[in-house]
């Protein structure tokens, strides 16, 4: 039998959307995406074990040749995909689904609503399970998930090499009103 992994499933078109359009208001530079290979070294240690990153692209018209080199560069597994609506989330569905019989461990990067009735199925007390995104555009329903980490990509993973501009949402049992007096 295979040594239990985890799996971690990055939507990263979503991911560049939220910092694109929610956070930046402009398309991001280079240099201010995440860097993913931090991303993959957080899974590593957040988890003791190794960490098979899938990285869901759709290139219906053209594969981001740069990337996806740079992706296979730091371990990732690009999946690129092509057809008609939300590939990257058909796929990343049919995968979260596929984990339910699997004895793994599981990461989802994305912000979306569309993978909480996977993510839910996965959050079956067998397996740490987690979503990896803005904590503050985490889409609600997944805070309800028991047994569910949210992890913020920023403040929890450091993915990112300067600060963006945002606010923090402070969660009740973080705060203490001495760091704003």
């Amino acid at each position: 039998m295979a040594e239990r992994m985890t799996y971690l499933l990055v939507d990263g078109e979503n991911i560049d959307a939220t910092l694109g359009t929610s956070i930046l208001g402009r398309r991001p530079r280079p240099e201010e995406r995440p860097r993913w290979d931090r991303l993959l070294e957080w899974a590593e240690r957040a988890f003791e074990q190794d960490v098979t990153g899938l990285f869901f692209l759709a290139a219906s018209t053209e594969l981001p040749t740069s990337f996806v080199q740079a992706l296979l560069a730091i371990g990732f597994k690009p999946i690129p995909l092509s057809g008609e609506g939300k590939i990257v989330d058909i796929a990343i569905q049919r995968t979260a689904e596929a984990l339910v019989d699997r004895p793994a461990d599981v990461v989802l990067v994305s912000h979306d609503g569309d993978f909480v009735d996977q993510v839910s199925a996965l959050c079956d007390g067998s397996r740490q399970v987690g979503v990896v995104g803005f904590g503050e555009f985490m889409n609600s329903q997944f805070r309800n998930l028991p047994g569910l980490r949210i992890i913020d990509l920023e403040y929890d993973i450091g993915a990112f090499n300067s600060s963006l501009p945002r606010i923090r949402i402070i969660p009740i049992d973080e705060f203490d009103p001495f760091d704003f007096l």
